[in-house]
């Protein structure tokens, strides 16, 4: 952001009027707010905020992804912070719960209500979940795009961080993904069920929550190709290889890493037989 709203309004308004909001989510999130909740780009007023209490309840919902995304934040306010950028996490109703900032900017992004407890839905500003704002009007557009990386790698991160944690006790396995850098993932219980799968696993494989609830076998999913399967072991098996080498064998400190429990990180060293170095 560069702290010109006028600036920010044409620029929304012009994309708008283009074909941008078929490409981009956020024009096309500008776009609803604009036509089904009459809110002005150009229009400056106090952001909407909660209370202390309402917020301290908001983070109590989001406290198991607040773990999974904390080390992922932090690193991705290490890349950007010294640019003057703000990094936030907001919840679904688009409220920032979770926020990583220099204090010398804080009066300034707290002014445009870049901070937590600020509702920032489409109906009242417009929303995204992981967002980085700058203080700065100096950015190119080359520092823009590394931006743009840095934060889809931190959005990944996250979900599979936040899906090994939320699926502790099954099998996280690789699914073959269409999109770059997507995490597929797959959990499977111990009787070769899919009983979860990300996003963009979902969207590869055409996965239902219907089918989920059902339970669908994991042949069926990955289909009859023994190799795939195969493939998908060694993935996993080389991701554990490389988490307890990382830790010098020391199993807590690597199922920390992958986001799952000592118990389950044990069962897959002896499933794929892997020996803790010494």
């Amino acid at each position: 952001m560069s702290g010109q709203p006028a600036h920010h309004a044409d620029v929304v308004q012009a994309a708008i009027a283009t074909n941008d909001a078929a490409r981009s989510a956020l024009i096309a999130s500008w776009r609803r707010s604009l036509t089904l909740h009459g809110l002005d780009p150009a229009e400056r007023k106090a952001p909407r905020r909660l209370t202390e209490g309402e917020l301290r309840q908001a983070r109590q919902r989001m406290e198991p992804l607040l773990r999974a995304a904390d080390a992922s934040l932090d690193r991705l306010y290490l890349a950007v912070g010294g640019i003057g950028c703000c990094v936030m996490l907001a919840d679904r109703d688009g409220i920032p719960i979770e926020r990583r900032g220099a204090s010398a900017d804080d009066d300034t992004f707290d002014e445009w209500g870049l901070w937590t407890g600020t509702v920032w839905s489409e109906d009242s500003e417009g929303t995204a979940a992981l967002d980085v704002s700058s203080c700065r009007s100096d950015l190119t557009e080359d520092f823009v795009n590394l931006i743009s990386v840095a934060v889809g790698d931190a959005a990944r991160r996250i979900e599979a961080d936040n899906f090994r944690r939320a699926f502790s006790n099954a099998r996280i396995l690789l699914a073959p993904a269409t999109e770059c850098g997507a995490s597929t993932l797959l959990a499977v219980d111990a009787d070769d069920l899919v009983v979860g799968a990300t996003r963009s696993a979902r969207l590869a494989l055409g996965i239902t929550q219907q089918g989920l609830t059902k339970g669908l076998p994991a042949a069926d999913i990955l289909g009859d190709s023994a190799n795939a399967a195969e493939e998908l072991g060694e993935a996993e098996r080389g991701v554990i290889q490389r988490a307890i080498t990382r830790a010098d064998g020391n199993v807590s400190a690597a199922a920390q890493t992958l986001g799952i429990s000592r118990a389950t990180l044990h069962r897959k060293l002896a499933r794929f037989g892997i020996r803790r170095p010494h």
